[in-house]
């Protein structure tokens, strides 16, 4: 791509965003967020003093937790340092605009030659730590010039990437902006060292691995999702589209002995009602929580809960499937499974995060759209995930794995021993940063 067609892609996006922002919500958010930033930012910036700054940039939530763990983890080694936290995606800054872990959150405003320099010039960082992808090419241009060590964090990197294409110059000079890069496995590196980037690479590791633990490690309890799973079998389905709920109703509205929790991708009002026109025998979490909540708090042991006629679905059965209607709680429950689901492995974009669930030692389980994501790809050769492509074939698992407990015990071992394996990536990049003193000159 030249600099030229790099243009005509961020006139079009920006275009674009504008077109579709009257019927979008994000498109909204993403406009908003934006008025006026370089205001905001000085404003903030002026009000605190302090040491160093670190500035983290992240597309999204998901890039968010995946280097939440580095940022604390230098916190704790420097207290007196500023942090500053950027994101592309109001999916990003809208649940994490006010994470106490960060003296600052902003948006990134839109790249150009000015929003690069304008930017960097009232953040001042002193390190800079851009998580996995989300490149663009004027900031981290600007940051080479002002030679502000930027470090590259659990990157990842396949063949069909423009970086190795014919038409990937502009992208392959801003991998070169690069301070360090940290990668996630051996290919990503021996891909790198393809474009001649062999000194600067190495092999850190993912650090989801590191935040997973660490929840797990810590869990908050529920005591709403303890007294609507009791002592059954609990199937917690997180990160759901309808492709994956089509595979699972059947047996949650045939399984009356099952609890099944559906935490959806989405959860605007009408991919909530696709969900409950799936499931026969529903609740959402809001309605357990108002109606049911203070008496299942009080009685977790108690052989049935008395809910009103309007919170589920009349037809001689109490409600097994709770869906939760909000944001948050995913990497939580899923203590609570029997059986691990992880969505979005029957959709073209492919499985979401395992590892939340894998960490608890569960087996987990996903549709075949699994390539792209080597933690999917190794956690089922490893024994600790399990493919479907049915709803059929999802059934005769669940089945096989409640009903056989050593292939179970076998399952879940596998799945905690994989996460455990991999632990440490966090700890790697931060030597990096003190031996290098990077913080310090």
């Amino acid at each position: 791509m030249s600099i030229i067609f790099y243009h005509i892609f961020l006139w079009l996006y920006k275009r674009g965003i504008h077109l579709v922002a009257p019927w979008n919500r994000k498109a909204q958010r993403w406009l908003e967020g934006r008025k006026d930033i370089f205001g905001k930012i000085r404003a903030e910036m002026e009000e605190g003093t302090g040491g160093k700054t670190i500035w983290m940039h992240c597309a999204s939530l998901g890039e968010f937790e995946q280097g939440r763990p580095l940022l604390e983890t230098l916190r704790m080694q420097d207290p007196g340092c500023r942090i500053v936290l950027s994101f592309f995606s109001p999916s990003g800054y809208e649940e994490r605009k006010d994470y106490n872990g960060a003296d600052h959150v902003f948006y990134l405003p839109l790249d150009s030659r000015r929003h690069a320099r304008r930017f960097i010039d009232l953040v001042r960082p002193g390190l800079v730590l851009w998580v996995k992808y989300d490149y663009w090419y004027y900031y981290l241009v600007e940051l080479k010039k002002r030679n502000i060590p930027t470090l590259l964090v659990s990157g990842v990197f396949r063949r069909d990437q423009p970086f190795f294409r014919w038409y990937g110059r502009l992208h392959r000079y801003m991998l070169e902006c690069f301070t360090h890069l940290f990668v996630q496995t051996e290919a990503s590196k021996i891909l790198l060292a393809t474009l001649g980037l062999t000194e600067n690479v190495s092999v850190s590791g993912d650090t989801r691995f590191d935040r997973v633990i660490g929840i797990a490690e810590s869990p908050e309890s529920l005591p709403l999702i303890e007294a609507f799973c009791r002592t059954n079998p609990v199937i917690v389905a997180g990160s759901t589209w309808e492709e994956d709920e089509e595979e699972l109703d059947h047996y949650a509205n045939t399984h009356p002995e099952i609890r099944m929790i559906i935490a959806p991708h989405e959860i605007g009002e009408e991919r909530l009602r696709e969900v409950e026109r799936l499931f026969r025998y529903c609740i959402r979490y809001s309605v357990w929580a108002g109606e049911a909540g203070a008496a299942a708090s009080d009685k977790l042991q108690a052989d049935s809960y008395k809910l009103t006629a309007n919170s589920y679905k009349q037809g001689g059965r109490g409600p097994n499937v709770l869906i939760i209607d909000n944001i948050g709680m995913l990497s939580t429950l899923y203590q609570y499974a029997t059986i691990a689901y992880v969505g979005g492995g029957f959709g073209d974009d492919g499985v979401h995060n395992v590892l939340e669930a894998a960490v608890y030692g569960k087996p987990v389980v996903f549709g075949p759209v699994i390539e792209k994501y080597i933690e999917a790809v190794e956690l089922t050769d490893c024994g600790g995930g399990i493919v479907i492509d049915s709803a059929l074939e999802a059934e005769s698992v669940f089945n096989r794995l409640l009903n056989n407990p050593e292939e179970y015990r076998q399952t879940a071992d596998a799945s905690r021993g994989y996460v455990y394996a991999k632990k440490g990536a966090t700890a790697k990049i931060a030597r990096f940063i003190q031996e290098k003193r990077l913080l310090t000159n």
